[in-house]
């Protein structure tokens, strides 16, 4: 978004002079925004955009009253006419101000439902969206009043995870075993701050194995890797054993009370060790000095949610919002727009 500015002619002591005065674009004051103390998801976060879908690519709306922003919706536009989710990015969807703690809840959601509404009036014209919204958000009834559709997806989320007993006595006898397997036959070591390289390799041997192509740009989730280990947001976690091979890795993020659980892998030769568990409860106890919440960032294809769900997580609902259908024209468009980008 350009920014904007005003030339103004003041006529000083019969001078005719020109002043410009300079007014911050929607991303400046985004960026403002997040570098202040705020509810932004660690996701819709402007340094997080930048790196995901590229400086270019994404830009935000906002909603403001009396100098104050009250509502905000960042977006990412991979081609014109195309809003999207960008990768490695669990969620993105509106923002809200937080309302002052004795709003009654009746005033919160119409003030809300109000400035979602001015929100999708700022959209730019668009035959394709799609987001998901953070589990928060529960009320999408603007969206489907302006035609969009909604699909329920998934997340499973470990609550008071400092619990540690607590957390061992509800995951299942299955995730136990391969805990205590990992740590007692196969002597895996768990470490911090593993390479990205390290990390890159199991990954790409997890897809090998369920034959799938990694759509993820390596070149993205290593830069990922970089900023967030620089604002100590995110590290990856590694299990070795006794001859220094890597069993499986993770990477975590984390922001104020809840780290997620972003990417992993395992070496498919050495899977029966029970090394991916183990890492995984070593990541969730060094994080839980720090957090109360452990997201799994959720799937919806049953093996892995299965493994989410046995390590005693709880349930949660989230929204996809959509409106459209890619066509194969439009893959195309979007992948050419990342090769060129």
């Amino acid at each position: 978004m350009a920014i904007d500015s005003k030339i103004i002619l003041v006529n000083l002591n019969s001078f005719l002079s020109i002043v410009i005065f300079h007014f911050l674009s929607m991303k400046e004051k985004y960026h403002q925004l997040c570098n202040t103390p705020n509810s932004i998801p660690i996701f819709s976060q402007d340094w997080w955009l930048n790196i995901v879908c590229g400086k270019e690519k994404w830009d935000v709306l906002l909603i403001e009253e009396k100098g104050h922003i009250k509502a905000a919706l960042p977006i990412y536009t991979p081609c014109k006419g195309i809003i999207s989710m960008p990768p490695v990015t669990q969620t993105m969807g509106p923002w809200f101000a937080p309302n002052s703690k004795d709003t009654k809840y009746t005033k919160r959601l119409g003030e809300q439902q109000v400035l979602s509404k001015q929100l999708i009036e700022q959209l730019p014209t668009h035959s394709i969206f799609l987001q998901n919204f953070h589990h928060t958000i529960t009320d999408w009834l603007p969206f489907y009043w302006a035609g969009y559709q909604q699909t329920t997806r998934y997340t499973y989320r470990l609550l008071n995870i400092k619990q540690k007993e607590m957390l061992w006595n509800n995951m299942s006898t299955n995730i136990r075993r391969n805990i205590i397997k990992a740590n007692e036959k196969f002597r895996i070591t768990v470490q911090k701050g593993i390479s990205i390289e390290a990390f890159l390799k199991v990954q790409e041997q997890t897809f090998e194995r369920q034959k799938i192509t990694n759509k993820t740009d390596l070149g993205v989730l290593t830069q990922l890797i970089q900023i967030c280990r620089e604002r100590n947001q995110g590290d990856l976690w590694g299990g070795y054993d006794e001859k220094g091979l890597l069993h499986a890795a993770v990477f975590i993020v984390w922001q104020d009370n809840t780290a997620w659980y972003l990417a992993g892998g395992g070496n498919p030769i050495l899977r029966k060790s029970g090394a991916h568990s183990l890492v995984l409860w070593e990541a969730i106890h060094h994080v839980s000095s720090f957090v109360d919440t452990f997201d799994f960032e959720g799937s919806m294809i049953p093996g892995v949610e299965r493994f989410f769900r046995e390590f005693g997580a709880i349930q949660t609902p989230y929204f996809t919002i959509s409106k459209g259908k890619l066509s194969l024209i439009d893959r195309v468009r979007i992948k050419l727009g990342k090769k060129f980008t």
